[in-house]
C-alpha cells in the first residue's frame, strides 16, 4: 500500500493516475478508467472527476492500492 500524501482537502481521481504516472495527460484518464479495474474503497469507479479525501483507497487492477493523507 503506497501512502499519497495530498495538499487541500481532496484529489481528482485523474489528478492521482497522473500524479502516479499511471497516466501521461488528463484526457487519458476517461480511457485508463474503462479499460482497468479501479475501486475506491471497495467500489467500482469510472468518472476520472471522483474526488478523493483524507483516508480513501484506490485500488487499481487489485495490483496496486494508495491511500490519500493529507499533509499536514
Amino acid at each position: 500500500m503506497e501512502k499519497v500524501q495530498i495538499e487541500g482537502q481532496y484529489i481528482t481521481l485523474g489528478q492521482l493516475l497522473k500524479h502516479q504516472s499511471l497516466i501521461d495527460t488528463g484526457g487519458q484518464a476517461k480511457w485508463f478508467l474503462t479499460e482497468k479495474e479501479v475501486l475506491v474503497n471497495g467500489i467500482r469507479e469510472t468518472r476520472r472527476g471522483k474526488k478523493l479525501y483524507d483516508g480513501d483507497m484506490v485500488q487499481i487492477e487489485g495490483e496496486r492500492t494508495f491511500i490519500i493523507a493529507v499533509k499536514d
